[in-house]
């Protein structure tokens, strides 16, 4: 059976500690878990069974395993201390009998975006970046669609653009809205992103600094790998779409609390194939997990045990290929979820009514 590993680490320190260790969650502080993280090994996490394609019938096998670093760790220590515990965590995957490993969260943004990693270790390596922007702007098709903002009129932003997974999304997205705004922080950069993406792209493409504009978009994407949230409730428009990729989180839990006429959904829930048991809670349905995990599990299934998604060049090409690969297979976007919760028909049609009450007072 062609196997495959997929590297997790706590995003939320407390709250992910406790699903592997109770009592721990329970008793530290988030400043002391930050701070035993960093002379903590790897962690085995648990073996996952009944991926099977949709397509071939064929099945696999993976587990979960646990860098400890928290992001806060991550960006404290030196670059060379971090990849060195994501190398020891890999080959822990390749003792077990992976064929292919998959970077999770900050693990595969952190320094060069996997491609330290993936030269230091036999298994080859992937970010599962690629399905990630894919699945992300699905997302925001379908958001869009059921919040009945129309697409191909709608003003749109991008948080997060100069990035690797937010300049692929950014030239998506460019095909299907009137107007798209480039966020980041560097002017520069962002002028020569719109510079790069203007010959091909149908949406009026505009650059700021600045989080303000995003009281003129109906529809945000964000994907920064900042470690506190960026997003809050004043910068947003009634009946507004915010598709957060990014863990941690980008959308301040404000935004749920204070405004119940925007919809935030989670980017990168997808549908996978066969009865899978991941026997571990990370924060999904059963049956369901993160897009970039699916991209690991997609390519074990087409015996692509290849280097694939490494670096911060993301081509479009590639994100196509690994869409093509994970459909077949049967993997697909599910449903949305926002803040750990299901996101129902309900709450969306709640979300309208509550945007057109606030409009109609404007």
């Amino acid at each position: 059976m062609d196997t495959f590993a997929f590297i997790i680490h706590p995003i939320d320190p407390k709250r992910d500690v406790s699903r592997k260790y109770p009592f721990l969650g329970r008793v530290l502080s988030e400043k002391q878990i930050n701070f035993f993280s960093t002379f903590f090994p790897p962690v085995y996490i648990s073996e996952i069974e009944g991926i099977t394609s949709a397509a071939t019938g064929k099945e696999i096998k993976g587990w979960f395993v646990a860098c400890p670093y928290t992001p806060q760790r991550m960006l404290e220590l030196p670059e060379k201390t971090v990849y060195r515990k994501i190398i020891q965590t890999g080959r822990m995957t390749e003792r077990l009998g992976a064929q292919i490993l998959g970077l999770g969260a900050f693990t595969s943004v952190i320094g060069d975006a996997g491609l330290t990693v993936a030269r230091a270790l036999d298994v080859p390596v992937t970010t599962g970046d690629a399905y990630t922007i894919s699945i992300a702007v699905q997302a925001v098709r379908h958001a869009a669609d059921l919040m009945d903002i129309p697409l191909g009129a709608a003003t749109a932003a991008i948080v997060g653009a100069t990035g690797s997974i937010g300049r692929v999304c950014a030239e998506l997205l460019a095909d299907d809205v009137a107007r798209l705004y480039l966020v980041g922080r560097h002017p520069e950069t962002l002028e020569t992103l719109k510079d790069e993406l203007r010959p091909k792209s149908r949406a009026e493409l505009l650059t700021s600094t600045s989080m303000s504009v995003l009281s003129e978009a109906a529809l945000i994407l964000t994907v920064t790998s900042a470690v506190h949230d960026v997003i809050h409730p004043e910068y947003l428009q009634p009946g507004s779409v915010v598709c957060d990729v990014a863990r941690p989180r980008d959308v301040s839990a404000m935004v749920a609390a204070a405004r119940n006429d925007i919809l935030v959904i989670d980017g990168g829930m997808v549908d996978v194939p066969g009865p899978v048991d991941f026997h571990f809670n990370f924060g999904f349905p059963p049956g369901k997990a993160y897009a970039c995990m699916a991209e690991t599990m997609a390519l074990a299934l087409e015996g692509r045990f290849e280097d694939y998604t490494l670096g911060k060049h993301i081509t479009r090409q590639r994100v196509d290929e690994i869409t093509s690969i994970a459909e077949r297979h049967g993997f697909r976007l599910s449903g949305f979820r926002s803040f750990e919760r299901e996101v129902t028909f309900q709450d969306i049609e709640n979300v309208r009514r509550s945007a057109r009450k606030v409009l109609s007072r404007q």
